[in-house]
C-alpha cells in the first residue's frame, strides 16, 4: 500500500489538527463522505469538516453519497480524481453496508494505490478493518477490509467497561484500544502509533 491510511480514534475535524496537517501536506483538496452518519445529521459533519478545512488551508469537497444506491461510478469518479478522502460518521454497520462490493469502495481503495490519503474516524476507521468492532454488543462482525486481521476499538473511553472486556475476550486479532485524540498511521515504512493508543497483539504487517 503506497499510500497513507489514518485511522484515528474519535473527534472528526477536531482532535487531530496536527496530525491531519503533517499527513496532508501538500495537499490542497480532500474528498469528504459523510456516510456512516446518514441517520443523525450529515450536514454538521461537513460543517465541520469545512471548518476543519478553512484551518488546514485545505478544500473540503463533500460527496453526499448517504445509500448504497448512491455508491456508484459518478461517485467513485470523483474520488478517483482526489489525492485524500476522509470517512466519519458514527454507524460503521451502515458504513459497511453502503460501500461493501461497490464502485465507490474500490475508488477509495484506488486512492491508496496511487499513494494518497484516506483518514477515517471513529466508527468509521472501525469499520475499514476487518473484524470490525460491533458497539452494540462487544462483539466482531465483517468489515470493509482496508485493513485485515485488525480491530480497533475506537473513542475507546466511552465505552463501559463490560462491553470492552468482552471484545478483548472474544477478539481472535490483534486489537488497538484508541481514544480520542489517538491514531493509527500506515504506510509503507509500516505502523505509527499517535498518542496513547493501547496495542493488544502484534499489528498486521
Amino acid at each position: 500500500m503506497p499510500g497513507t491510511l489514518v485511522l484515528q480514534g474519535g473527534g472528526p475535524f477536531v482532535a487531530n489538527d496536527d496530525l491531519d496537517r503533517r499527513v496532508l501536506a501538500g495537499i490542497d483538496r480532500i474528498v469528504v463522505l459523510p456516510t456512516a452518519d446518514a441517520y443523525e445529521r450529515p450536514e454538521d459533519m461537513v460543517a465541520s469538516a469545512t471548518a476543519w478545512g478553512v484551518r488546514l488551508d485545505v478544500e473540503v469537497q463533500p460527496l453526499m453519497v448517504l445509500t448504497r444506491l448512491q455508491a456508484t461510478e459518478e461517485a467513485a469518479a470523483v474520488v478517483a480524481g482526489a489525492r485524500a478522502v476522509f470517512l466519519a460518521g458514527d454507524s460503521a454497520n451502515h458504513l459497511r453496508s453502503v460501500l461493501k462490493d461497490t464502485p465507490l469502495m474500490a475508488a477509495i481503495l484506488g486512492v491508496l494505490e496511487r499513494g494518497g490519503v484516506v483518514l477515517a474516524a471513529a466508527s468509521s476507521a472501525a469499520a475499514l478493518c476487518d473484524p470490525m468492532t460491533d458497539r452494540r454488543g462487544g462483539g466482531f462482525a465483517l468489515g470493509l477490509g482496508v485493513v485485515s486481521n485488525l480491530a480497533l476499538i475506537t473513542e475507546f473511553e466511552t465505552w463501559p467497561h463490560d462491553q470492552l472486556e468482552r471484545s478483548h475476550s472474544l477478539a481472535d486479532t490483534p486489537v488497538v484500544d484508541l481514544p480520542t485524540g489517538t491514531a493509527l498511521v500506515k504506510t509503507d515504512a509500516g505502523w505509527e502509533i499517535v498518542g496513547d493508543a493501547v496495542q493488544h497483539g502484534a499489528l498486521p504487517a
